[in-house]
Formats: C-alpha cells, sequence, structure tokens
C-alpha cells in the first residue's frame, strides 16, 4: 500500500517524545508475551530524557525492515497525527492536536512535562484539519495535496463506511457526506455521538474503525489522566473503547480499563479486533510497559487499579478488588514508554 510514509515518520516521532518522553527503556524486561515486570521505582522526579524532532537531512531517510522500502510521499505537513486510505486511493492526514486543558489541579510533573512540551515545539495550536493527497500518475508522490475538511475539532481516527466518512473529533463523533474522488467536503458534519471532553481532555485521540458489515463502529477514547489523578469521576467513559450502533447512534463501553488506546485494526484470520495502548507512568523507567492486545467484548485490562493483569498500583485510592479480580492481561507487551501509535496487520500487499 503506497501511503504518506513521510506523514507517518513525523507523527510517530512527534508522539514518541511528546507522549513519552519520560523514559530511557532498557531491552532486557518489559517485551513480549509473558513480560518481565521489576518492582516499582518511585522518584520525585521521573526520569526524563527530551529529544529535539528533525526533518531528514539530504540523502537520508529511514531504514526499512528487510523487503520494503521508504521514500517521501508527501511533506510540508502542520502536526500530522493519522492517516486513512480512502477506496480510490486518495490518503487523508489529520493535522492535529490536543485543544486547550482547563480546570486540572496544579501538578509539578505536568507543569514540567508542559515545558518539554514547548521546547520540543509540540505546544501548538491545533490545526483542526484533515488534508488529501492524491498520487494519480503512480510514482509514489503525490501531485494534489489539499484541504479536505476544515473547521473540525482536534480529529483524529476517520472512517469510511457507505458514502458517510466518519471522523472522530476530541469532543464528538462526526459524520460527513463524502463522494468518490472529491478533493474536498463543504457540507457540515452531523454528530453521532458525544465524545468526553473537556474541561480536561488530557489523551484527546479519538481513534475510530468499522467492523466488516458497516453496522457497528469502534472509538477509542483515552483516559483524562496518568491514573485518574483528579478522581475516577472525571474518567465517565474514559479509558474505554465504545461500541457505536450505525444505525441508531446508540453506544456501549466495549471494554475497558484501558488507559490510552490508540491504534485498531482487525486481525485478518480471526476477526478479533485489536489495540495498541499507552500505559501509566511515574512507576519507573521500565513500567509499565506499553501493549498490543486483542480486545474481548466485555473485558476489563485494570486501569487504574492494576497494571498488566492484576498488578496492583497502590497509589490509586482507593482501591477496587472486585474489578482488579476481573483484570485480564494484553497479549503482547511493547516496553515501557514507548508511544506504540498505529497497529497495522501486515499481508503482503
Amino acid at each position: 500500500m503506497k501511503i504518506a510514509r513521510r506523514a507517518v515518520v513525523v507523527g510517530l516521532i512527534v508522539q514518541g517524545l511528546v507522549s513519552k518522553a519520560f523514559a530511557q527503556v532498557q531491552t532486557t524486561v518489559g517485551y513480549g508475551p509473558n513480560p518481565a515486570l521489576p518492582q516499582p521505582d518511585t522518584t520525585l522526579l521521573p526520569t526524563v530524557k527530551v529529544s529535539k524532532a528533525v526533518g531528514w537531512q539530504a540523502g537520508e531517510k529511514p531504514k526499512a525492515a528487510d523487503g520494503l522500502k521508504v521514500s517521501a510521499f508527501a511533506s510540508g505537513f502542520e502536526h500530522p497525527r493519522w492517516l486513512y486510505k480512502l477506496p480510490n486511493g486518495d490518503i487523508l492526514v489529520a493535522e492535529s492536536n490536543g485543544p486547550p486543558s482547563t480546570g486540572r489541579s496544579f501538578n509539578f510533573r505536568n507543569w514540567v512535562r508542559g515545558l518539554m512540551f514547548k521546547r520540543i515545539g509540540a505546544a501548538v495550536p491545533s490545526p483542526n484539519r484533515i488534508m488529501l493527497l492524491r498520487d494519480a500518475d503512480g510514482d509514489e508522490i503525490a501531485e494534489v495535496k489539499t484541504v479536505f475538511l476544515d473547521n473540525l475539532f482536534s480529529p483524529f481516527g476517520m472512517a469510511l463506511v457507505g458514502s458517510d466518512l466518519y471522523v472522530g473529533n476530541s469532543n464528538a463523533l462526526m459524520k460527513f457526506p463524502y463522494t468518490e474522488g472529491a478533493t474536498t467536503i463543504k457540507e457540515p458534519g452531523t454528530k453521532v455521538i458525544d465524545l468526553p471532553g473537556g474541561p480536561v481532555y488530557g489523551h484527546w485521540a479519538r481513534n475510530v474503525i468499522a467492523n466488516k458489515d458497516g453496522t457497528k463502529l469502534y472509538v477509542d477514547v483515552g483516559s483524562t489522566s496518568n491514573i485518574a489523578d483528579d478522581g475516577i469521576e472525571r474518567e465517565t467513559n474514559r479509558a474505554n473503547i465504545l461500541e457505536v450502533d450505525i444505525a441508531t447512534g446508540q453506544f456501549r463501553v466495549f471494554a475497558a480499563g484501558l488507559r490510552n488506546p490508540t491504534g485498531l485494526a482487525w486481525q485478518p484470520t480471526t476477526g478479533e479486533l485489536w489495540t495498541t495502548v499507552n500505559e501509566r507512568d511515574e512507576l519507573g523507567k521500565d513500567l509499565v510497559p506499553d501493549y498490543m492486545t486483542s480486545v474481548k467484548d466485555g473485558a476489563f485490562y485494570g486501569w487504574p487499579y492494576s497494571y498488566y493483569g492484576q498488578n496492583v498500583d497502590e497509589r490509586v485510592k482507593p482501591q477496587r478488588p472486585d474489578l482488579v479480580a476481573k483484570a485480564i492481561p494484553p497479549d503482547y507487551a511493547l516496553g515501557a514508554h514507548t508511544a506504540c501509535l498505529g497497529l497495522h496487520f501486515y499481508q503482503g500487499e
């Protein structure tokens, strides 16, 4: 699949620097289907390594896995965060950043984090738009780059179902009319459901994916905080994946206890929904592993009361032993503080 590879690289680098700057990861623990988990190691200040993102230098490009190659499909974006390929081959790029949050109680660590965001160029206003890229002649370079949708609210995930394009704004799931080959949408969108929003947005990105027959949408909603720092009442319908019935607009919690799920994909053999999750911070540089996992209907994955199954997070008060007893471990650990984003099952295309 020909995709906007440069946008992918930039988006992953920015997310890695911003969301999980609190780590220097070691490879001896926290990886694989049965990861070794060290004891928590809390400190006054977390381990911090702030890196500055730079573009490709002349004659350089990322190294690809064997049998693959990387080339610049398009460049010059303003805070690109997510990609979506339309059936006709057009690529949509969500240019987005989190909305401003108000009402959060002062926290010295959050204050330090905000300073780091500014230093690496991540604390910028959200462009609030989706760009369209088109490679009409098949030379793996986009000749068309145009604003497809504008005046959104921190958009992220996109899913086309029939002639309806669904967009995950930070505060609502929206629907827009789509015509194949169109390079812009001018019609106003229709709100499908409200999504948990401000005044504290926290993990603001809302990805969306449709099931095979186009009857359901699955929307991930991250938590407002690290471990419900401002109270569990602020986390209603957060740290979840929601299932939305397209015909009725009704929704339910499909799976819970997922601190910050982002990537969504269908496993092609089993048909299971999978996700990637950014886990909690401030338990040490090797805790807690971010992970990818199949998502079981009705399952609880621990947040905020426990991590990686039933390992209790003693910082969370009051505890919920009834929920901890139900917590299931994820399928595969990806290392602590790695800020995993996308998820795609490679099938050789």
